[in-house]
């Protein structure tokens, strides 16, 4: 057993030990420290100039996920989200047989989905993911071969570069190819594949025979799930020369892909996340089989698989909404703006400068108040968030991304925070660095995003050299992603030696916005309390 006494004594070396590194915690300006009976905790705000900017044609190739659909949002307008990708041998160089015949020809596309409820048949009743706009909403989906080609590189002046696509490229759309026999689309199934097509949450049921003749069933998850015209893929793989299925660059010129082309079906129509690069067209078909036999009407089934794979590019169309486009346009870069519009795709963004705080930091050095936590509050413009087009009300994004806009990288806030999601949406980790939207328990409808700041701020006050970056926010579709896509064209700022030149990733996968406060809000205006401020806290030294 352990001496009482020496106990104690380890108990108050440690104490002696704690309290040291307080004060030397105290001694480093900017960094936080746990107050005490000598320091008291208390915030200021500091006004922040907050305003919009538009994104131009933005690169929209090689998106994790894409946009297929028409999203009628009510308060920014319409978006047409069409697409077109390169697709891909799963084996080159396939053995084909005699005489083939295809017996049937499937596109399949996987959808985001999720299991709501098991039946007592071991069936599941599955949910949609990422399904934006009426629920029961129907398109013409149009799936055509592309005549475009897509590379992934060029040349310039001997160099090498990656080869950008951008969502207003008409080409696509132009270089679409019909097949010549009938002269419309390769999806020719039934109304519900095209003239009338939906995104359907149900299970599918597959069912095939073993080598004994026996059925088996096979569950499968929610999918896209198209027929294919047979006699095109007769021609173009079964009959094709062998050497034009010999390679990948072979085939990509010879097949240079599909084209996915979406339009209104009704008044009513919706638009789906989805992961193209787990699509594949499945050919199945009879050849005369290998082995030897006396009976030439002897065949083999067979099947050839061509995978979605290669360059791709997500084609995004808006119609802006007239408050919307006014808004974007009259933006007050000097005084800031009242509302803040963020929309994903080629959509807008805001853009925050910390003027007022930057002019206080001699003043915070020379008092050495310590920085506790700092955060930037973006309050969701309720009122105009709640317009309406039928039934349907404007969805929410679940979150919003601040970031460097001067030098288009993450903040420190958001490189040092390594938590993971507490929900079952990898999408939602680095809780600390927020930016998650808060809902409020009775409407159900989004109230603030709050995003810490804490470490940008004690840089800008530890580090004289530091510069005052202005800081961009948009809506983002996945927080791991941080990388930027190029503009077609850079714009201009206000100062004539910086320019607006590209936007994250991850909002140009989003389709969704929303109306935030900015800073420019009059006193005695109701919303006054909800403009856009930074809020700092620290530990201040009594005098």
């Amino acid at each position: 057993m352990y001496n009482t006494s020496f106990i104690k004594k380890i108990l108050l070396a440690a104490t002696v030990v704690f309290l040291y590194s307080c004060d030397k915690d105290f001694n480093a300006i900017g960094d936080d420290l746990i107050g005490d009976d000598h320091f008291g905790l208390e915030s200021e705000k500091y006004d922040v100039i907050a305003y919009n900017q538009e994104v131009t044609p933005i690169q929209s190739n090689s998106l994790v996920t894409n946009a297929l659909g028409i999203y009628d949002n009510p308060v920014f307008g319409t978006t047409t989200a069409n697409y077109n990708t390169q697709v891909g041998l799963a084996a080159y160089a396939p053995s084909v047989g005699e005489d083939p015949v295809i017996q049937s020809v499937v596109l399949s596309i996987p959808y985001f989905s999720h299991i709501t409820s098991t039946n007592t048949d071991g069936t599941h009743v599955y949910a949609l993911d990422s399904i934006y706009g009426a629920p029961e909403g129907k398109l013409k989906l149009s799936v055509y071969e592309s005549g475009y080609q897509m590379r992934s590189s060029y040349y310039d002046n001997g160099s090498q570069f990656t080869q950008l696509y951008y969502n207003d490229q008409n080409e696509f759309e132009n270089a679409k190819k019909v097949y010549a026999v009938t002269g419309k689309p390769l999806n020719d199934g039934g109304v519900l594949e095209n003239t009338e097509f939906y995104f359907d949450s149900k299970e599918i049921t597959d069912v095939t025979k073993d080598k004994d003749g026996k059925e088996v069933k096979t569950l499968v998850a929610p999918e896209m799930r198209l027929n294919l015209n047979k006699a095109f893929f007769q021609d173009k793989i079964l009959k094709a020369p062998k050497e034009k299925l010999s390679a990948a660059d072979v085939f990509q010129e010879y097949f240079r892909g599909l084209y996915f082309k979406v339009e209104k079906s009704g008044s009513l129509s919706n638009m789906a996340l989805m992961d193209f690069s787990k699509g594949k067209i499945t050919i199945n078909y009879k050849a005369k089989t290998d082995v030897t036999t006396d009976d030439p009407a002897v065949t083999e089934d067979r099947s050839i698989v061509i995978n979605l794979t290669g360059s791709n590019v997500n084609l995004l169309q808006d119609v802006k909404d007239a408050a919307y486009q006014d808004a974007v346009a009259a933006r007050n870069v000097t005084t800031g703006d009242r509302n803040l519009y963020l929309k994903g795709g080629q959509g807008s963004l805001a853009i925050i400068e910390l003027k007022d705080f930057a002019s206080k930091l001699e003043e915070i050095r020379t008092n050495k108040w310590l920085v506790n936590e700092a955060n930037l509050v973006f309050y969701i413009d309720a009122a105009k968030m709640a317009k309406k087009a039928g039934s349907e009300q404007a969805q929410e994004p679940k979150r919003v991304y601040l970031y460097d806009l001067t030098n288009n990288t993450p903040l420190l806030d958001y490189s040092i925070d390594g938590s993971s999601s507490i929900t079952s949406d990898p999408r939602m980790s680095k809780v600390i660095f927020g930016g998650i939207i808060n809902v409020d328990a009775t409407t159900k409808r989004g109230t603030f995003y709050k995003i810490r700041v804490t470490n940008h701020i004690r840089n800008l006050i530890k580090t004289t050299t530091a510069a005052n970056v202005k800081l961009g926010l948009v809506v983002t579709d996945d927080i791991s992603i941080i990388t930027s896509n190029k503009l077609k064209n850079r714009i201009q700022m206000a100062n004539p030696n910086e320019y607006f030149s590209e936007a994250p990733r991850a909002s140009v996968m989003n389709p969704l916005g929303t109306i935030l406060f900015g800073n420019n809000i009059p006193s005695g205006d109701s919303d006054y309390d909800k403009r856009l401020r930074l809020e700092v806290y620290y530990t201040k030294p009594n005098k």
